[in-house]
């Protein structure tokens, strides 16, 4: 692997206000983000990256080739709830496995923004259009997750106790996801900036380009503030847990990587697709199974995804992919 790419993207500012919050945590710092700012900062790299891709988007329009790329996206966010549910069969109960399982078929939005800020710090291009992709994933994940939660509570013939997912609950997920505030704020972004002029998106450049990065930087210590205080709900984690957290997003990753050579998608697309079948879910999917998998442990489902896998993707994990996508697409 090129030491420079990961050399440079560890000593990132952005990258590093996120171990500036990990290290806060471990000194025990009263340093902490309010959650009313958290939540704005979360809304603007949304609206930003939905803008922008909207933009781009109507640059480049729709072809066949597109549309295949958001059937991967969006395939990818079926199967791999899917099977990791069957391997986490074998070491959780049903509930914590239909919840990790979801966690890990839906996206990390944030990493997703990392990946773009990472491409856009090595000049490398990429399509508007994979902000569409993104928002595909999210729903997907979470209902193949209570579907399987709730067939295997049939066929296991637990007694219901009114809590678990029947298939009006399962409608019910299905609309709160689509209407999750994430999802309708960067599909709208997105929208706009596909029917905007040219002129009128660049009145917001200021706000939208100019302070991108800073404001990346600042959410970024705020997860590793976050991150940090879930570290020590892992420390009752199995092993198996912490392995699963690492070697099944590469997995997903690797099998993204396949794709995306197969198919010739360029560089930078590729790059994206990869971080998002890789990434999982620290924000949508948990908001979820609190409401119809409540007997799932959020104090598992959560640290995996935000104090290990994100972690690892934004600092190992993103490199890694885009040295690897190098070496085997022109």
């Amino acid at each position: 692997m090129n030491l420079e790419i990961l050399l440079n993207n560890f000593i990132n500012p952005t990258i590093l206000f996120f171990f500036l919050g990990l290290f806060a945590v471990w000194v025990r710092s009263d340093l902490a983000i309010p959650s009313q700012v958290s939540k704005f900062l979360s809304y603007y790299l949304l609206f930003c990256i939905g803008l922008k891709g909207g933009a781009e988007l109507s640059h480049s329009g729709l072809n066949a080739h597109i549309f295949i790329v958001l059937a991967i996206a969006v395939v990818m966010a079926l199967l791999v709830p899917l099977y990791s549910f069957f391997i986490l069969r074998r070491r959780f109960n049903l509930f914590d496995s239909a919840a990790i399982a979801a966690t890990y078929g839906s996206v990390s939005a944030v990493t997703f923004i990392t990946a773009i800020n990472f491409l856009q710090e090595n000049e490398a291009p990429f399509g508007g259009y994979m902000v569409a992709a993104m928002a595909l994933m999210e729903a997907p994940a979470i209902i193949v997750g209570l579907v399987l939660a709730d067939m295997y509570r049939q066929k296991e013939a637990q007694p219901p106790k009114g809590e678990e997912p029947g298939a009006s609950s399962i409608r019910m997920v299905v609309r709160e996801a689509m209407a999750n505030g994430s999802v309708v704020l960067i599909m709208g972004s997105f929208v706009i900036g596909i029917v905007s002029s040219d002129s009128s998106v660049a009145t917001l450049a200021p706000f939208t380009q100019d302070i991108f990065k800073g404001m990346l930087a600042f959410f970024l210590l705020d997860m590793g503030l976050l991150a940090g205080r879930r570290l020590s709900a892992l420390r009752q984690a199995s092993g198996f847990a912490l392995r699963f957290s690492v070697l099944v997003p590469m997995a997903n990753a690797s099998i993204a990587i396949g794709l995306a050579y197969l198919l010739q998608v360029d560089k930078g697309d590729a790059l994206l697709l990869t971080v998002l079948c890789a990434s999982a879910s620290y924000i949508a999917v948990p908001a979820a199974m609190r409401i119809s998998l409540p007997k799932a442990n959020a104090g598992l489902y959560v640290p995996m995804s935000l104090a290990i896998t994100f972690p690892f993707n934004i600092v190992l994990g993103i490199p890694l992919y885009y040295y690897i996508l190098n070496q085997i697409l022109s």
